[in-house]
């Protein structure tokens, strides 16, 4: 059964690709959800006038993805993490660790297109890829460094002027 895809459907076609399928599964699962239209004149020149103006507004989609894409691989987040002795660290940087530093930059990115394998657990630099679009991608440098410890607390500003012995001026 051949069917023209109203949308891109992964691992078979973009939107507004003429696509053989099997019967059952046009009928049963593209058609309801709206997701294909059956082959017939009629439907193959609306599909046809909605691809022209979909290409004008794909290049345009296309040019923001890259840019985006361009100012994301210029970014290097630093995370700090307490570490063992073998620079494991107490915990991990996760997607959603990305998410949050991301957002906090101005970037709103999906978490499930930052692309972690999964949550770095050590000291050091990683990329990290990032999918923008179907075809772009970007990537994330990070910086895994362990967190200071923390020592004494510095003299307040009060007592700067203080002998330290006696605690007078």
């Amino acid at each position: 059964m051949k069917v023209i895809l109203k949308q891109d459907v992964e691992k078979l076609g973009r939107r507004g690709d003429v696509v053989n399928v099997a019967p059952g599964f046009g009928r049963n699962y593209l058609i309801p959800r709206k997701m294909a239209l059956a082959v017939t004149p009629t439907n193959v020149k609306t599909i046809e006038i909605e691809r022209q103006a979909l290409k004008k507004k794909l290049e345009i989609e296309r040019k923001s993805f890259q840019t985006l894409a361009e100012k994301l691989n210029l970014v290097s987040l630093t995370f700090a993490r307490r570490a063992g002795d073998k620079d494991v660290i107490f915990g991990s940087v996760s997607a959603g660790d990305v998410k949050e530093a991301l957002d906090g930059l101005g970037y709103d990115i999906d978490k499930k297109k930052i692309l972690l394998d999964e949550p770095i657990k050590r000291l050091g630099n990683f990329a990290v890829p990032v999918k923008i679009s179907a075809e772009d991608r970007a990537e994330v440098k990070i910086v895994v460094v362990r967190e200071e410890a923390e020592g004494p607390a510095p003299a307040a500003a009060g007592e700067a002027g203080k002998d330290p012995e006696s605690g007078k001026s």
